[in-house]
């Protein structure tokens, strides 16, 4: 196993409320992933890969969409492999991930769905992919997030009594349980030791408060699981997932401030009574 005591070392200190980064997700991308074993470099990839995922959603409607650089792929070769992938060829694994080949001929191949089922397909299509992959952490990582996903849709479902085997993702004993039962609990108390958590996250009504108790509960996750990995890949995965949480959070405090300025100036043109000479 490689250990990588220089970089760790030299990574800075996260926590979920930072409101400012000297270092991004993409910074990461392009200073360390060079210096990766190849094996590392394969995993540290299928974190990249949920940037991919988007551009293939994207570049299927639109050939000429702009792609996020922060994927593996880019954008020429992500439409060389879907017209590969269209006229019925096969792209090797070892060149492009299964479950993207998969999802794309799925895509031809099939009635059109609407965007929202087609995100959800390709969110198990990825999270069966990753859960696969022969490192502990990173499997259990997806897995503990698709239960997240789940069971969180599976507590709405009920509230607003919707049909919840269809909303389920994936092909877990969970997934099937969350399906299937009826029980108060979904029959997963002794099998989910988070569910009374995830339990009072689905009862926060104000969604911004919510997504930061399910960013919370997953940021204390991947902590306690690596407690003990100092220098490890692992530990570097851990610190891009939580350099992506706080750049979403940046990101979306920066809108939630946008959309606020804006409200005030157009309260502001309401309020002001402008001659009609300058009109």
């Amino acid at each position: 196993m490689s250990k990588y005591y220089y970089l760790v070392a030299g990574l800075p200190e996260l926590t979920l409320e930072d409101n400012k980064l000297s270092y991004t997700v993409a910074d990461f991308k392009t200073e360390f992933y060079p210096f990766l074993s190849e094996d590392d470099k394969k995993l540290i990839g299928l974190f990249y890969l949920q940037y991919d995922n988007a551009n293939v959603l994207k570049l299927l409607k639109d050939k000429e969409a702009a792609v996020d650089p922060r994927g593996n792929y880019s954008a020429e070769e992500l439409t060389e492999y879907i017209s590969s992938l269209k006229e019925g060829d096969e792209v090797p694994d070892c060149v492009f991930p299964s479950y993207l080949s998969t999802f794309i001929s799925e895509y031809f191949n099939t009635p059109a769905e609407d965007d929202f089922l087609q995100e959800d397909h390709l969110a198990a299509l990825y999270y069966a992919y990753c859960m696969k992959c022969n490192n502990e952490f990173v499997a259990s990582w997806f897995a503990f997030n698709l239960i997240i996903k789940n069971v969180l849709v599976a507590f709405t479902a009920r509230k607003f009594k919707m049909d919840i085997a269809p909303l389920i993702v994936g092909n877990t004993e969970v997934c099937e349980a969350l399906r299937t039962s009826s029980a108060r609990d979904f029959g997963l108390s002794s099998e989910v030791e988070y569910l009374e958590q995830l339990v009072k996250i689905s009862e926060t009504e104000e969604l911004v408060e919510r997504e930061k108790k399910i960013d919370q509960l997953r940021w204390n996750w991947m902590e306690e699981a690596t407690f003990f990995d100092y220098f490890t890949v692992e530990r570097l995965f851990v610190f891009l997932l939580q350099l992506e949480m706080i750049e979403r959070w940046i990101s979306l405090d920066k809108e939630k401030g946008s959309q606020m300025f804006r409200s005030i100036i157009a309260a502001l043109k309401d309020e002001v009574q402008i001659p009609a000479e300058f009109r």
